[in-house]
């Protein structure tokens, strides 16, 4: 059996290649700094050209890398290879996907994304959870579940790889608001109506930019969000309690540990929201509290924001 290839010995990156041992394949971990991770079927390498003989080879570095890489690794791919990223990000003001950055860098046809509620962690030490994987091709899904699926750990697979990865996107800005909104003192009713509000926005923009409106009440898109909203420990969370704590933004960061796509993201989702006239306040108020621009009062009641009336 090839390798399961994986660029990127973040704490994600980690957690995929424990999951990877647990399902019986070895690995081959591609990092730009020594590590040692304590397991003789974890082969650490410094040469993305190592990587060639793995099936799958999953990016797990942040969005602002993704086509660096891409284009740094796809000079040793060719169509033969499978692409999978995990990253929640969204390029551009127009929003691209990254599956769409990693075909237009690299010669690899057959990308896709994993998403859903994985969190580093429960990667790491093999707690019972699942998640999808958006893909036009059905191969790379099955790569997938077999490199780390497994009892504890179910793969869904979608064709609609855009709704995955704008789903994902958006429950990452989302995850911010239930933080936030913890921290100032919401309860579970006023985060179940943030939440809801916070679906419909996605979707909204989602289908917006062409994908299925389905895909956002699914694994990729409510399920991350019911994850988050049970505080499943992820970055953005902190992020969230953070700034409602009334920390700045880099001191916000500092305390998630991790790169947080969603900060970045933040603004640009909701100037797109605006530019196609989507109602979209708990994405602008997260944009405008990133921004410094809200206080905690102005900030909770945007959040609560939403038309009264059919559901």
């Amino acid at each position: 059996m090839k390798p399961v290839g994986i660029v990127g010995a973040g704490a994600f990156g980690k957690g995929l290649a424990r999951a990877a041992r647990r399902a019986g394949n070895s690995v081959v971990l591609f990092s730009r700094f020594p590590q040692e991770l304590g397991d003789a079927g974890i082969e650490v390498v410094d040469d993305l050209a190592a990587l060639t003989r793995s099936a799958p080879i999953f990016i797990a570095v942040p969005s602002i890398f993704v086509g660096e890489v891409g284009r740094e690794l796809g000079a040793h791919l060719d169509g033969r290879h499978l692409l999978v990223h995990v990253s929640r990000g969204l390029v551009g003001a127009e929003l691209r996907t990254l599956s769409r950055v990693l075909r237009e860098v690299s010669p690899v046809r057959r990308v896709g994304a994993l998403a859903g509620p994985l969190d580093a962690a429960a990667l790491a030490e093999g707690l019972p959870g699942g998640a999808i994987v958006g893909s036009a091709f059905p191969e790379v899904a099955a790569a997938v579940r077999a490199a780390i699926g497994g009892s504890s750990l179910r793969i869904y697979e979608s064709s609609d790889s855009l709704g995955v990865e704008v789903a994902s996107a958006i429950v990452g800005l989302a995850a911010i608001a239930v933080g936030y909104a913890r921290a100032v003192g919401a309860g579970p009713s006023a985060l179940a109506v943030m939440v809801t509000r916070a679906m419909h926005e996605a979707a909204a923009v989602g289908t917006e930019l062409g994908a299925k409106r389905e895909t956002f009440w699914g694994l990729a898109g409510l399920g991350d969000l019911v994850a988050a909203t049970l505080g499943d420990g992820r970055p953005e969370l902190a992020v969230g309690e953070a700034l409602g704590q009334g920390k700045d933004v880099e001191a916000a960061a500092k305390i998630a540990g991790a790169n947080v796509e969603s900060l970045g993201l933040a603004g640009r989702m909701a100037d797109y929201a605006q530019r196609v006239s989507v109602p979209a306040p708990v994405t602008s108020t997260v944009a405008r509290v990133i921004a410094g621009e809200l206080d905690t009062q102005h900030a909770l009641a945007a959040l609560m924001a939403r038309d009264v009336g059919k559901e």
